[in-house]
C-alpha cells in the first residue's frame, strides 16, 4: 500500500528493463501462487524487486519484518516486492473473506551480480566463486596470493557486512625458506717506535731517560719481553758507561666472520634460529627479609635470526626480520663480589622489506674505522734536535671493520629425503689398518660408513633388531 501511487505510474517502465537486470531478477520478475497453497518462497536481491501474481483477488496483505522487504499492490492480484536488507521475512496474503491465501518466505540477499561484476574488475584472472547463503556471502576457490584474499574479503564486506564466509584457498608454495649471509672482515695495524738513552757512571748514580716499552733498572735499559725488533748499544768512555736502545714494532692483524644460516616456515608463522651458546650472567634478587640471592641467567650469543614471512602475491614475499650477531668480548669485562662478568660484542639488524623469490637485499651494512696515535717523550729532553728522538716515543693503531648482511627468501616445497645430503654423507670411518697402521681418521672413499655394516669380533657393541 505505500508508495502505491508511484508504483503504479512506473510499472510500465519497469516492465521494459525487467529483462535487463540481473540472473535473479530476470529469473524471478514475475511470480505466481497457485489457488489453495499456503505456502510458498521467493528469493529478491537488495534494491530489486519482484513482482507476485496471484489466482485469485485479495484484500490484505502484510509483511512481518517492513525492514528486510517492502511490499505494495498493484491490483487485486499483483504484489509487488522491494528487496531493502539481506534477511529473511514473511509475506501474508488474505481475501476478501479473511481466509489465508498463502503465506510467502521471502528471502531478500546480497546484489551478488553487481559484486562478481566488481570482483572481475579489481582481481581479474582470480577464480573466485561467489554464493550466497541465508543473508550472507560465501567466497570459495583458489586464489593466488593472500593479499588478494584480503582484496576480496574487504569488497565482500561492503555488499553483507559481517556476514562475509572464507572458503578461499592460497594456491602455489607457502613455505619460504630465509637465506641470510653475514659477511664481516676486520683488518687492524698498530706501529710503535721508541728509543732510550742512559749515561752512568757507576750502578745506580748518574743519570737517565727511558720512554715506550723501555725501562730503565739500576742503570740499565731493557725492553718489554714482548717485544719485538728491540736493538741496544752500549760502550764506554772513560768512566762513563752510555746504553742506547731502539725499539720498533708493526702489527697487523686480520679477522674473517661468515656465517650463512638458512631456515624454513610457513607463511604467516615466525621461526628463530640460534648458532652458538649462552652465557650464565649471575643476577642479584632481593628477598623479603632484606637479604639478597644470587641467580643465573643465561644470555644466548652467537649468530641470531628471527623472521616472520608472509606470502603475499605469487612469488612476492613480506619479511619481518631480527638478526644479531655477538660474540663475548673479554678484553671488557665487569668485575663485583669476586665474580667476573665479560661483555658482548654485539651486531643486530631489525627491519621489514618486500621481495620476490630468489632475489637479495643487503639490510645492513657498516663501515668502521678507528684510528688512535700517541707520542711520548721526556720533558725538555725529547724537545733537543736530533738527538731528541732518542727520548721520545710514538704509536698508533687502526682498526677497520665493515659487515654486510644479504637476506635471500626463496619459496620451497618438500622434496624426497633420497634428494638430500648431509655433511656426514661425504665422511668414512677407519678400518683398524686405515687408523693404525696408516695413521688416517678418515677412511678411503670406497669403504663403508653404515653402522648396520659394521661387525665386533667381542661381544660388546651395538644390537641391530
Amino acid at each position: 500500500m505505500q508508495l502505491k501511487s508511484l508504483i503504479q505510474a512506473g510499472l510500465c517502465g519497469f516492465a521494459l528493463t525487467a529483462s535487463m537486470a540481473g540472473s535473479v531478477v530476470a529469473q524471478n520478475a514475475v511470480l505466481s501462487v497457485s489457488r489453495g497453497a499456503v505456502s510458498s518462497r521467493i528469493s529478491v536481491s537488495v534494491n530489486k524487486a519482484v513482482v507476485v501474481d496471484i489466482d485469485r483477488p485479495f484484500t490484505e496483505l502484510s509483511v512481518a519484518n517492513p525492514a528486510i522487504a517492502d511490499i505494495a499492490s498493484l491490483s487485486d492480484r499483483s504484489i509487488y516486492v522491494l528487496g531493502k536488507a539481506p534477511g529473511s521475512t514473511t509475506l501474508t496474503i488474505f481475501d476478501q473473506d479473511g481466509q489465508l491465501v498463502a503465506n510467502v518466505d521471502v528471502r531478500v540477499s546480497p546484489d551478488i551480480a553487481e559484486f562478481k561484476e566488481r570482483l572481475a574488475q579489481i582481481l581479474p584472472g582470480e577464480r573466485i566463486n561467489v554464493r550466497t547463503a541465508n543473508d550472507g556471502i560465501v567466497l570459495s576457490g583458489r586464489v593466488s596470493g593472500s593479499r588478494k584474499v584480503a582484496r576480496a574479503m574487504e569488497l565482500a564486506q561492503l555488499y553483507a557486512p559481517d556476514k562475509v564466509t572464507n572458503l578461499m584457498v592460497v594456491g602455489g608454495s607457502q613455505q619460504v625458506m630465509l637465506q641470510v649471509r653475514f659477511a664481516e672482515m676486520q683488518r687492524s695495524v698498530a706501529k710503535s717506535l721508541g728509543s732510550s738513552l742512559t749515561v752512568n757512571n757507576g750502578p745506580v748514580s748518574g743519570f737517565g731517560a727511558a720512554a715506550g716499552n723501555v725501562t730503565l733498572t739500576n742503570g740499565t735499559m731493557t725492553s718489554d719481553p714482548s717485544s719485538a725488533g728491540a736493538i741496544g748499544i752500549g760502550f764506554g768512555i772513560g768512566g762513563l758507561a752510555v746504553n742506547v736502545l731502539v725499539e720498533a714494532l708493526e702489527s697487523k692483524g686480520m679477522a674473517r666472520t661468515l656465517a650463512e644460516p638458512n631456515i624454513v616456515a610457513i607463511s604467516g608463522q615466525e621461526a628463530r634460529f640460534l648458532a652458538g651458546g649462552e652465557y650464565p650472567v649471575p643476577v642479584a634478587n632481593s628477598t623479603n627479609n632484606g637479604s639478597q640471592t644470587i641467580t643465573v641467567e643465561y644470555r644466548p650469543f652467537g649468530v641470531e635470526l628471527n623472521f616472520l614471512p608472509t606470502v603475499i602475491d605469487d612469488n612476492l614475499i613480506n619479511l619481518e626480520l631480527e638478526t644479531t650477531v655477538s660474540s663475548i668480548d673479554q678484553d671488557v669485562s665487569f668485575t663485583a663480589n669476586g665474580l667476573s662478568i665479560a661483555a658482548f660484542k654485539v651486531r643486530r639488524a631489525s627491519t621489514t622489506v618486500e621481495m620476490r623469490d630468489g632475489q637479495s637485499f643487503a639490510i645492513a651494512g657498516l663501515l668502521q674505522d678507528d684510528f688512535a696515535d700517541q707520542n711520548g717523550q721526556v720533558p725538555w729532553l725529547g724537545d733537543v734536535p736530533i738527538l731528541g728522538a732518542l727520548f721520545r716515543s710514538a704509536d698508533f693503531q687502526r682498526k677497520q671493520t665493515e659487515l654486510v648482511i644479504i637476506v635471500t627468501p626463496h619459496l620451497v616445497t618438500p622434496t624426497s629425503s633420497d634428494a638430500l645430503s648431509l655433511p656426514t654423507d661425504r665422511m668414512r670411518i677407519p678400518t683398524e689398518t686405515e687408523l693404525f697402521l696408516a695413521g688416517k681418521t678418515e677412511g678411503a672413499a670406497g669403504s663403508s660408513s653404515s653402522i648396520t655394516q659394521l661387525s665386533f669380533d667381542s661381544s660388546a657393541g651395538y644390537v641391530m633388531e
